[in-house]
């Protein structure tokens, strides 16, 4: 069984163990617990995971920002979009970008923007076969 919820304490552990297959390294799963509950409970945070039969399988992040331009509406940045290698094929990708989109649409979000890295191009054939376009900017990255 396929389902899809808001990420929960009880999850961070799993969560790290993507993030780590994401970037390659681990990820501090005691500073995760103690951020997480600020995001929790932040609106405009909505980190989601998709279960398969209670297994975690994957997860994204969506921030809504709120604007100042134009008529004002918020826009949402996708970030840490992760499907484990196990999980990889089933269509959950789709289904979790898909949840997001939902709540962007609920959020009434302009658009949805994120950053891919440039050496990932199975990712970017998924991304626009879910219809997200390579937009024609440059993205600037500073480590601090």
């Amino acid at each position: 069984m396929i389902s899809i919820d808001p990420i929960e304490h009880e999850d961070l552990a799993e969560l790290g163990l993507l993030y780590e297959e994401l970037i390659g390294s681990p990820s501090d799963v005691k500073k995760m617990q103690e951020l997480f509950a600020n995001l929790k409970d932040n609106v405009n945070y909505r980190i989601t995971g998709i279960k398969v039969d209670g297994v975690l399988a994957g997860s994204v992040m969506g921030i809504i920002c709120q604007d100042l331009v134009g008529d004002c509406r918020p826009f949402m940045v996708i970030e840490n979009v992760v499907i484990s290698l196990k999980f990889r094929g089933l269509g959950l990708g789709k289904k979790i970008m898909n949840e997001m989109e939902n709540i962007a649409k609920r959020a009434e979000c302009y658009y949805i923007i994120f950053v891919s890295s440039s050496y990932r191009k199975d990712a970017h054939r998924f991304y626009e076969s879910l219809g997200y376009k390579l937009d024609e900017v440059q993205g600037f990255r500073k480590m601090i």
